[in-house]
């Protein structure tokens, strides 16, 4: 399994694809969560975040489940539920 962390960060910050809703197709998100478990990712703000421009399917400070899934022929880590 190939783990994509983000660029400058710690060894727990990974990148995850969160779904943006209400963009007329398909788009995944990319931005940093931090590990917490196996699965568990808490979503972080991109640097450019503004809410009233894309609405991400998961806020960011979402504590969530990730899983891998291929898009275009990569692995990516995609935020599929919000967890506790």
């Amino acid at each position: 399994r190939v783990f994509q962390r983000a660029a400058n960060t710690d060894s727990n910050s990974f990148t995850i694809y969160v779904e943006l809703i209400d963009e007329g197709i398909f788009v995944l998100r990319p931005t940093t969560g931090q590990k917490l478990s196996e699965n568990k990712f808490k979503l972080l703000a991109t640097s450019d975040y503004d809410p009233d421009l894309e609405t991400w399917r998961f806020k960011p400070e979402t504590i969530v489940e990730c899983e891998w899934e291929k898009h275009n022929g990569e692995l990516h880590l995609v935020a599929k539920s919000q967890s506790t």
